[in-house]
């Protein structure tokens, strides 16, 4: 008896990675369909985005597979759940991640309903650099109910593992930890076990030059590249403010907005020949606090607190619930090395993190990504920091003093 063929969407960016996963599908015999969403307006723009291109490049790639076509616009969503959250977060001085908030509540969500419910697909599929727990025919296997992530519990048990890639220099789990676990229970990630270069070998082969030559897109979100500060203006009013060294209290210089910079940032501060790099800020004052050298030590922490995890799998791993603690790996950004750290569980569910050595400008917005092994467990909101190196060289300091002063008193 012969197998159905399997109908999987493929979401389709315009650049070569899911080019080349809708041509992997293609060549196992699915029947596949590419899918380009469009996530912002480019009416007042100069010219600065190519998402028109990013759709006729992925068009192409359509006729050349001989597959069928669609351009789905989630302009209303990504602006409500998205790209509002992402000023209100620079606006309360947090440093948001777009890009992870965009995978978990636009191409995860909304995508992931239209290829199942609309297009009647067996599984959905991207380009990312990813590996699940579970083989094509077990996704397939995957009886789809309509139902929101919060309605739906898979027991830790059964749950669908996110894995790392085989290439640690392409791995994107970080960029989905943040994805449900029934989201991932019906996606494919076709790049999942292979290495960039093999992948532009796919793509050369397959004819695709014309994605080929453009280069990759490091900008926020389907948003693109451009001036980071005159575009978050047009979003929020100026709000000036001082520059003031950590060290003295001094006044350094002053700004146009704290929204304006992220922790670890270098602060340009007109006079200045050393170069002075962002430590703090205080959106009550407006006062960025800076500090000489981009080494430091109030721009290295070894704590932070998060909000309620996300855990891929719902619920947190047995260890943490049995004993509160434990030990796993983290990051908060995408390519930095893991840090192993331990995770206590407080009892509204967020998580403090401790890390084994201090990290370069954790950043409050930002996401704390755990991992065990090659497993990506989830990520929660870095929502708190603990106290800087140099806070508590000072406090150190401050002891030994008082040490000092006591001996010579008694």
């Amino acid at each position: 008896m012969s197998r159905p063929l399997r109908h999987v969407v493929c979401a389709l960016s315009g650049g070569v990675d899911s080019a080349v996963a809708a041509l992997l599908l293609r060549r196992k015999g699915y029947h596949v369909t590419g899918v380009f969403m469009k996530n912002w307006d480019l009416f007042d723009e100069h010219g600065a985005c190519a998402g028109n291109q990013d759709c006729e490049d992925a068009f192409r790639v359509c006729k050349m597979l001989n597959i069928p076509f669609h351009q789905i616009s989630y302009v209303k969503e990504y602006w409500h759940e998205v790209f509002s959250n992402l000023v209100k977060e620079y606006e309360m001085g947090r440093t948001p991640n777009p890009d992870i908030m965009c995978n978990k509540n636009i191409k995860f969500k909304y995508l992931l309903q239209f290829a199942l419910e609309i297009l009647g697909a067996d599984a959905m599929a991207t380009g990312h650099y990813a590996r699940t727990s579970q083989r094509d025919e077990d996704v397939f296997q995957q009886k789809y109910i309509r139902k929101t992530e919060d309605h739906v519990h898979d027991h830790s048990k059964d749950a669908v593992k996110l894995l790392q890639a085989a290439d640690p220099k392409k791995d994107q789990t970080f960029f989905l930890s943040q994805i449900s676990q029934h989201a991932l229970r019906h996606t494919i990630f076709p790049l999942g076990e292979l290495r960039k270069n093999v992948v532009k070998e796919m793509a050369a082969e397959a004819g695709f030059h014309h994605i080929l030559k453009r280069k990759e897109s490091m900008g926020i979100c389907f948003i693109g590249e451009r001036n980071f500060e005159n575009f978050i203006l047009e979003y929020l009013e100026p709000r000036p403010g001082n520059f003031v060294s950590i060290e003295d209290g001094k006044i350094m210089g002053t700004h146009k907005g704290w929204f304006l910079f992220t922790l670890g940032q270098r602060a340009r501060i007109g006079g200045q020949r050393d170069a002075w790099f962002v430590v703090d800020k205080d959106i009550n004052t407006g006062d960025v606090f800076v500090a000489p050298g981009t080494s430091h030590p109030a721009l290295y922490r070894n704590s932070l607190q998060t909000d309620q995890v996300h855990w891929i799998a719902q619920d947190p791993p047995l260890e943490l619930l049995r004993n509160t603690v434990m030990q796993c790996h983290f990051r908060f950004q995408h390519q930095m090395p893991l840090v192993q750290c331990q995770l206590t569980l407080n009892p509204d569910l967020t998580v403090w993190v401790t890390l084994a050595k201090p990290v370069r400008a954790p950043t409050p917005g930002q996401f704390a990504v755990l991992y065990n092994n090659q497993e990506c467990l989830g990520s929660g909101k870095i929502m708190e920091l603990g106290p800087s190196m140099y806070t508590l060289q000072e406090r150190r300091g401050d002891r030994i003093g008082e040490t000092q002063k006591t001996d010579r008193t008694g």
